[in-house]
C-alpha cells in the first residue's frame, strides 16, 4: 500500500500543479467576437376582385350600358404597389365579351366619368395602408354594336398586384 501511495503522490502533484498552471494561463488573456442578430421585414400584399355584370340586353343594336365592380387590395402600411388588369381572354384590338364565336366590345375604366381607360399598360398605383383598400373598376359597353346572337357573353380578366 505504501508503494501504491508513493506512485500516486507524484502523479497527483503533477496533475495539481499542471491544473493550477493551466488555470492561470486560461485567465491570463481572452478574446471576444460579436455577431449581428436581425430580421428583414418585407412588405406583403393581397388582392381580390369581384365579378362585374352588365344589365341584360336584347339582340339587335346595343345601347350604352355601364357596370362597375371593385378590387380589394391589402398591403403593408407604406408599401408602394401597382395594380394592372389583363386584356382578357377574348382580346382582339380591345376587350370583348364572347359567346360561341360572337363578341360584344367593352372597356374598363379607372374613373366614374369613364375617361381614363384601364389597359394592360396603364395600371393604378397606390400605397398600402395596412388594411383593405377598395379600387373601383367602371365598365362600359358602347352603343351601336350589332349583337345578332343570344347567349351568355363573358370574358376573364386577371388583376395583378406588383409591390
Amino acid at each position: 500500500m505504501k508503494k501504491h501511495l508513493q506512485t500516486l503522490l507524484p502523479v497527483a502533484m503533477a496533475l495539481g500543479l499542471t491544473g493550477l498552471g493551466m488555470s492561470k494561463l486560461a485567465w491570463a488573456a481572452s478574446e471576444s467576437s460579436s455577431f449581428r442578430v436581425g430580421i428583414d421585414v418585407v412588405a406583403t400584399c393581397s388582392i381580390s376582385a369581384a365579378d362585374m355584370t352588365f344589365n341584360t340586353i336584347t339582340t339587335g343594336t346595343t345601347a350604352q350600358t355601364d357596370a362597375e365592380t371593385q378590387i380589394t387590395v391589402n398591403c403593408s402600411s407604406g408599401a408602394p404597389y401597382s395594380v394592372s388588369l389583363s386584356n382578357g381572354s377574348n382580346f382582339s384590338a380591345g376587350r370583348r365579351l364572347g359567346s360561341n364565336g360572337s363578341f360584344i366590345n367593352y372597356s374598363l375604366f379607372k374613373d366614374n366619368s369613364r375617361t381614363a381607360e384601364w389597359t394592360l399598360i396603364s395600371g393604378l398605383n397606390g400605397t398600402g395602408a395596412g388594411g383593405d383598400q377598395t379600387l373601383p373598376i367602371f365598365g362600359r359597353i358602347a352603343a351601336g354594336q350589332s349583337v345578332p346572337n343570344m347567349g351568355a357573353y363573358s370574358d376573364t380578366i386577371v388583376a395583378t398586384i406588383t409591390y
